[in-house]
C-alpha cells in the first residue's frame, strides 16, 4: 500500500518547479512481419483482403518515459532489453531536461532490468533520477502502458513493415507526431481513491467467499 500511495501522490499532486515525473517502461519483441503476398484492397462488395502468412524479421524493443504532465515521450528502439539499454534511455532523460530541473522521479516496474547493479552504480552517480518502483501487478498505476496501447492501436495494429527500418522509423514518427499533439492523461487523487476503494471491496467480498477449511483428519 505504501508504493501505490507513493505512486498516486506523483501523479496528482502539484510538482515543484524543480521537479517532473516519468512513466517508463519497455515494450518487447515488436516484430515487422512482413506479409508473404500483397495486401488487396477493398472493392464494392469485398473487404480489404490481408494474408495472414508472414515473414520474420527480427524484432526490436522500445524503451519509453512518458512525462505525466506534459505527454511528451522519450524513446528508443533498440535490439536487446538489458540494463544497458535502459542507462542509456536515463542519459537520454538527463539530457533532455536542463539543470533547473534536479530531481527526475522515473515511475517503473521492479524488474531485473531496472535496478540490477549497473543501474544502481549509475544513479548513485546521477542523483538527479530517482525510481519509485510500482507494486506487483499494478501495471494499470504506470502511465506509459496506456500510452502503448495508443501505439499499438496507431500505428501497429497491423504491422506488416518490410524490415526493421521501415518499423523503426514508424514509432520514431509515432513519438515525434505525438509530442507535437498529444495530451496528457487527466489522472485525480479522487480517481486513485476511487479504484483503491473498489480494489479493497472486492477482495474484502472474495474472502467471504472462501471455503471453509477442511479440518485436518489426523487432528
Amino acid at each position: 500500500m505504501r508504493r501505490t500511495r507513493e505512486v498516486a501522490e506523483l501523479t496528482t499532486r502539484e510538482l515543484a518547479p524543480h521537479e517532473v515525473v516519468l512513466s517508463t517502461d519497455e515494450m518487447t519483441s515488436i516484430q515487422p512481419r512482413p506479409r508473404t503476398a500483397p495486401t488487396q484492397p477493398a472493392q464494392a462488395g469485398r473487404a480489404v483482403q490481408v494474408e495472414h502468412e508472414y515473414a520474420r524479421k527480427g524484432a526490436r524493443n522500445l524503451f519509453a518515459a512518458f512525462n505525466t504532465r506534459t505527454a511528451q515521450v522519450i524513446g528508443a528502439c533498440v535490439v536487446r532489453k538489458r540494463q544497458v539499454e535502459f542507462i542509456a534511455l536515463l542519459e537520454q532523460v538527463l539530457t533532455t531536461f536542463d539543470a533547473s530541473i534536479t530531481t527526475i522521479h522515473l515511475i517503473c516496474d521492479n524488474v531485473s532490468v531496472h535496478h540490477g547493479k549497473q543501474v544502481q552504480a549509475w544513479l548513485a552517480q546521477h542523483p538527479r533520477i530517482v525510481l519509485h518502483f510500482l507494486p506487483v501487478h499494478s501495471s494499470w498505476m504506470n502511465q506509459v502502458e496506456q500510452w502503448f496501447s495508443i501505439l499499438r492501436r496507431k500505428r501497429l495494429k497491423c504491422q506488416n513493415f518490410s524490415d526493421l527500418p521501415e518499423l523503426t522509423a514508424a514509432i520514431e514518427q509515432f513519438i515525434a507526431e505525438w509530442n507535437q499533439t498529444g495530451q496528457p492523461f487527466k489522472w485525480t487523487a479522487a480517481s486513485f481513491e476511487k479504484v483503491l476503494a473498489q480494489a479493497a471491496a472486492e477482495i474484502a467480498q472474495a474472502a467471504v467467499c472462501l471455503p471453509e477449511p477442511v479440518p485436518d483428519a489426523a487432528a
